[in-house]
């Protein structure tokens, strides 16, 4: 089987490389479209306009399944995308949830790009997990670029964290797979005091189970219909 990854940039590679890991009889395809960095800046309709031509392009290569390791992408676009591209797509999209039910203090921090802080996912999200819950969400709008590029400014990246920290933060969400690169140094600085969490073994768990759906409604004489995942 071909699993097709997708991400804006090289964020994408950590979950690229976690599914590799569980799935090493299985061929894993990653695209990306460093061209037209940063996606957390884009409207809808011009990340529809981008992402939609290189997803079926993955399918015309063979990718029987799609992650899409982006959470700009998932909590925008990913409805459209499902009605357009033939094939399973299984998205990513802040781990509020957890972070809400793991909190002690009643304080989160979601770092996240400004259009997936903006979309109406997540807002369902925190109005449906988090509503009892501070929810703190730091300017993190050069991470991603800062990351790319390979100029990761520390001072810039513990500012955001210790601010968090300081103003109570337990529990930090990493809501863009570029952060997972930067992951053990939020760590660091947070140390005791926040646990920081992303979903790379949430997304393999999940893919784990669309592929079983697959191969349980596939078969002699059946036709695969996907249910669509998060």
């Amino acid at each position: 089987m071909k699993i097709g990854v997708f991400d804006s940039g090289l964020g994408g590679l950590s979950v690229a490389n976690a599914i590799t890991a569980a799935f090493p009889s299985e061929q894993v395809i990653y695209r990306e479209d460093r061209q037209h960095l940063p996606y957390g800046t884009k409207t809808a309709d011009e990340l529809l306009r981008l992402v939609l031509p290189i997803l079926q392009s993955m399918t015309d290569e063979g990718c029987e399944v799609i992650v899409i390791a982006c959470n700009t992408v998932t909590t925008t676009i990913i409805g459209e995308l499902r009605q357009k591209v033939a094939v399973p797509l299984v998205g990513i999209e802040p781990m509020v949830k957890p972070a809400a039910q793991h909190t002690k203090s009643g304080v989160i921090a979601v770092c996240a790009t400004p259009a997936t802080l903006a979309s109406a996912r997540y807002k369902q999200l925190k109005e449906e997990f988090a509503a009892d819950i501070k929810v703190l969400e730091p300017d993190c709008s050069d991470w991603s670029e800062m990351i790319e590029n390979n100029q990761i400014n520390y001072h810039r990246v513990a500012e955001r964290i210790e601010s968090v920290c300081q103003n109570g933060a337990d529990t930090i969400v990493l809501g863009c797979t570029h952060y997972h690169w930067i992951e053990e140094t939020i760590k660091h600085i947070a140390g005791d005091r926040a646990k920081v969490i992303q979903p790379e073994a949430a997304i393999v768990a999940q893919l784990k189970k669309v592929i079983t759906q697959m191969h349980e409604q596939t078969g002699p004489g059946s036709s695969f219909e996907p249910k669509h995942s998060l």
